[in-house]
């Protein structure tokens, strides 16, 4: 049998489960642990290396769901046939080629920018020296869900902005979204069905595809997620984004959302609300979060501020019904979060002391002021239309005088990149000659000479007409 040779490092900037995982999936795939080999045993492995049980299982779960390993009853882990490394061959090895300059034109139509041109550098840079100089104690080791300080920050902004209600110690912290999806992911192990809407955001898929997990595609109607095929797809989780539906711009209504939480009390089942674009509405104030309208505690609740900061902040959080909450402090209580502890008490003083809230509404006027001259200097295209632009920082785009490949083949002629809907559909039709348009980073003082080249690009009647 296998033995293992490593050493774990609770300081580390991954947490001990994956450093476990990715160290038997690295000997796996070298050959190191050969096909059929039987691995130390769970115990064995805990008594080792001095880690819970919860911290080797979550390993293990990685393994099998990634098929590094296989589990035979009463007999245990064994290494599964996967292709090894080889030694290099003698041909010389090829650089890689450098990437192709990408103009900043390019970029001006791209969902993911943001102006940080409102940013608050003085005062966010203020709170750092303060921070810093005068809390040395947060050099040491941190908790599995974040500072105090955030997590209570955190649960009046929410329950006041958005009528969340949590406890602040349910309240997870984590560098980026991917990291807690990730999660939750071990969280519900590899036997739960997902449920995505279609079109939707591709991230979540993605890493459901990297971990071999069961994906359903729901369509999208007038008032978001079908609920209907979402209830006769015999998914166990169903993600979402009701606030403001990427990419068709789609508010779901209370109706709607009330018929989906049923959904999930009836069967046991849960919802990732991932509440996309909430902090800017153009039309009103916004509905409350799902999770605000849950009584059973079937929502789980994520937000970011990658997307209202700066993309380079990656801090994010989820709010986790108590169930989760005891499975995560089970699987993940040894651990310590992925997020420096003085970015976190910078952020719950940015918080509390009422910088962010300024910034939303001075980056929100920004945003609607933008948003209203795009649409004004898009009005002077002959066929365009817009829908999906009462709130966030995009909307969807129609031409049909021509056809989606057209309309981005002619863009990028004048140096514009532009995403076609297509790319974001999955099993449904995407809707003809139709295009996403970010907003975020394109400056305002541009636009009308954008919209000219558009203008430009577009002016004859299309030959490829759906």
């Amino acid at each position: 049998m296998y033995h293992l040779n490593l050493t774990l490092d609770p300081a580390g900037k991954k947490p001990m489960y994956e450093q476990l995982y990715r160290f038997l999936a690295d000997e796996i795939r070298s050959g190191v642990i050969g096909s059929g080999e039987r691995l130390p045993s769970k115990r064995a492995l805990c008594a080792q290396l001095g880690v819970s049980r919860s911290t080797v299982e979550a390993a293990c779960d990685l393994l099998l769901a990634e098929g590094y390993a296989v589990s035979r009853p009463r007999s245990g882990f064994f290494a599964a046939d996967v292709l090894t490394q080889t030694a290099p061959t003698e041909q010389p090895a090829r650089k890689p080629a450098p990437p192709e300059p990408v103009s900043r034109e390019e970029d001006l139509f791209s969902t993911s920018a943001v102006d940080v041109s409102q940013f608050p550098y003085a005062s966010w840079a203020k709170l750092y020296r303060e921070v810093i100089y005068h809390s040395p104690a947060l050099l040491q080791r941190g908790g599995a869900q974040g500072e105090p300080e955030l997590q209570q920050a955190l649960a009046r902004l929410l329950s006041e902005y958005r009528s969340v209600r949590c406890d602040p110690e349910q309240i997870v912290v984590g560098s980026g979204l991917e990291t807690l999806l990730s999660q939750l992911i071990t969280l519900f192990g590899p036997k739960t069905v997902y449920a995505l809407e279609d079109p939707g955001y591709p991230f979540l898929e993605r890493t459901l595809r990297a971990r071999e997990r069961a994906i359903r595609y729901i369509p999208l109607d007038g008032d978001g997620m079908d609920a209907a095929a979402l209830e006769a797809s015999h998914a166990d989780v169903a993600y979402l984004t009701p606030s403001h539906q990427f990419p068709m711009g789609v508010t779901m209504p209370a109706s709607r959302r009330s018929r989906l939480l049923r959904w999930a009390e009836a069967g046991d089942r849960w919802i990732i609300e991932d509440d996309y674009d909430s902090e800017f509405r153009y039309g009103g104030r916004p509905l409350s979060s799902m999770q605000g309208m849950d009584r059973a505690e079937r929502v789980i609740y994520t937000g970011t501020f990658s997307r209202s900061l700066a993309p380079s902040i990656r801090l994010a959080f989820m709010v986790l019904p108590h169930a989760l909450l005891e499975r995560f402090r089970a699987v993940f209580g040894r651990e310590q979060t992925t997020v420096s502890r003085y970015e976190q008490t910078v952020m719950a003083r940015f918080l509390d002391e009422g910088f962010y809230s300024r910034y939303l509404r001075r980056v929100g006027l920004l945003y609607a002021r933008r948003r209203d001259a795009l649409l004004e200097a898009l009005r002077g295209i002959d066929g365009v239309t817009v829908s999906g632009a009462g709130g966030g920082i995009h909307f969807l785009l129609t031409n049909p005088r021509w056809t989606e490949a057209e309309l981005i083949e002619k863009a990028a002629a004048r140096g514009l990149r532009l995403a076609g809907l297509s790319s974001l559909c999955r099993t449904v039709p995407a809707l003809a000659s139709t295009l996403i348009v970010g907003y975020g980073g394109l400056p305002t003082a541009r636009i009308p000479e954008i919209a000219q080249k558009l203008r430009e690009a577009w002016a004859e009647n299309g030959q490829g007409r759906p």
